[in-house]
């Protein structure tokens, strides 16, 4: 359900309990300014956030390799012509 800031203040344990069924979206003005959610829901997007922030661009890459690896994909990058001719001087 969406609600107006008002009627969120006015209503909070129901906007928890609601919660637990759907997120509940709170706004201001037809602005959204919060969402609650389940705990449970939060918990696991932290843990995700968690993961991916912690992640390089060259861990992504390892990661993909692996995937490559298990799946025995082959993939093939072709060189850009401008830095094949400066690699081949």
């Amino acid at each position: 359900m969406n609600w107006k800031i008002e009627q969120a203040q006015q209503k909070f344990p129901e906007v928890i309990s609601a919660a637990i069924i759907k997120p509940q979206l709170i706004y201001n003005q037809n602005q959204l300014v919060a969402a609650v959610v389940e705990a449970k829901t939060f918990q696991e997007f932290l843990a995700w956030q968690k993961q991916y922030r912690q992640d390089s661009l060259a861990d992504a890459f390892a990661q993909l390799r692996q995937l490559c690896a298990e799946e025995n994909y082959t993939i093939e990058i072709p060189t850009p012509p401008t830095l094949a001719s400066k690699l081949n001087k």
